[in-house]
């Protein structure tokens, strides 16, 4: 089991809200603990997937008059975890020890959120979300991938890959200069402002420039950027479900306020692209899992945004998918 409440006190992507309809069930995993999902006529549920009677998983059963409903002795479990049935037995007094373990959930951004433990904070907030000028496709999910989520964070956080790793793209192999920029630890999170890089064709004129981003870590497996430009605008929140420390599922929510003709497949393939170009650096990264408390990679200016993510991460105590975490 995981036992880093840094993490289990957090909010993280599971599913997509339609994924779970009412009278379903989906299972999912989460920090190394089986889930399952399921909505009553009214709300929306997570719960361990493990029958309290004989251990078998609750996800292979069914919701009945908005109870949970084991499929192998049919023990019945309700909203907060209990069980109200025993078909075996209806007449016998339920022990109180009959219940499963309940998980807070919620959902935002058309993704349902779950927290193993007491979340301390509110889901993060995406900015263009409730902005109707903003176009908003959902990327996603990705995975499972064998990767640790804390590197997929800190790649989607690194600028200077992109003339390297997104040629052509993203990038110019011939324009790989990263200008200084500043980074600070804010109440929100990590942020990075100005950080520049030359793009072949960054507006769809032909023509290449160089591209500022805002960049925010807003929680260890949560990033956001934004393109810092008049008129066109483009952001992107970043989210990774951690299954374990080197297993992990990949969302992406892109936001743009221009270009509301070109069909969603085509835009969310061109982020598939980039994606898949991505996958394969960080699966080679070694350590796989993140080298936070030792020197084994040397950073330089151009990575500020990462020596600070790795500063809060730090700061804040996370073990969980750290090397010696």
């Amino acid at each position: 089991m995981v036992d880093d409440p840094v993490v289990l006190n957090d909010w993280h992507p599971v599913a997509r809200s339609e994924d779970v309809q009412e009278g379903a069930l989906l299972p999912v995993h989460l920090l190394e603990e089986d889930i399952v999902l399921w909505r009553s006529s009214d709300e929306l549920h997570a719960c361990r997937d493990l029958c309290a009677h004989r251990g078998t998983k609750l996800s292979g059963g069914q919701v009945h008059d908005d109870t949970l409903v084991c499929p192998y002795h049919g023990w019945a479990y309700n909203s907060d975890g209990q069980c109200v049935h025993v078909p075996a037995h209806p007449e016998q007094t339920i022990p109180k020890r009959a219940q499963v373990k309940t998980y807070h959930v919620q959902e935002r951004y058309n993704l349902i959120w779950v927290a193993i433990g007491e979340p301390a904070q509110d889901i993060p907030v995406f900015p263009e979300w409730d902005d109707p000028t903003y176009r908003k496709l959902l990327c996603g999910p990705y995975g499972a991938f064998d990767l640790c989520g804390l590197r997929a964070i800190e790649n989607f956080l690194d600028v200077a890959h992109f003339p390297f790793v997104h040629e052509g793209i993203l990038g110019d192999i011939a324009y790989p200069t990263i200008e200084d920029y500043g980074t600070t630890i804010e109440s929100d999170g990590v942020l990075s402002k100005g950080v520049s890089v030359y793009q072949p064709d960054p507006y769809g004129t032909g023509h290449g420039d160089v591209v500022a981003y805002t960049y925010r870590a807003l929680r260890p497996f949560t990033a956001y950027l934004a393109k810092e430009s008049e008129g066109a605008r483009f952001s992107i929140l970043f989210c990774v479900t951690p299954h374990t420390a080197l297993k992990s599922t990949l969302w992406m929510w892109v936001a743009l306020n221009y270009d509301h003709k070109t069909p969603a497949a085509e835009l969310i393939a061109w982020q598939e692209k980039i994606l898949n170009q991505d996958i394969p650096i960080i699966q080679a990264q070694r350590p796989a899992l993140l080298p936070l408390y030792t020197q084994t990679d040397l950073l330089l200016n151009s990575d500020r945004t990462l020596i600070v993510y790795r500063k809060w991460l730090q700061e804040m105590g996370l073990r969980f998918g750290t090397v010696g975490g």
